[in-house]
């Protein structure tokens, strides 16, 4: 309805980083307190950086993103023709 596929792939794709980006803000302190409690138990353990969440949210939201992409691209595309005629 006048939207270009632009558009609809940015409002698409948004709607799906969202749940990635708030399970990822919800994830970090439980992982954090729960890694750091578990390596303390042994002798040689290294510490957890920022960059190790940041890589793995940034790894899961390419995953999600890359996942959706070739869909959204399909449907963007598609004539509104084709989803009335169900209708």
């Amino acid at each position: 309805m006048g939207a270009g596929t632009l558009q609809i792939v940015r409002l698409l794709l948004w709607q799906f980083a969202m749940p990635v980006l708030w399970a990822n803000l919800i994830a970090w302190p439980a992982v954090g307190f729960t890694m750091n409690r578990w390596l303390k138990g042994f002798a040689y353990h290294v510490k957890l950086e920022l960059w190790i969440f940041l890589a793995a949210a940034a790894a899961g939201l390419l995953i999600a993103l890359v996942s959706v992409l070739a869909h959204v691209l399909l449907v963007a595309r598609a004539p509104p023709v084709t989803a009335l005629r169900y209708e």
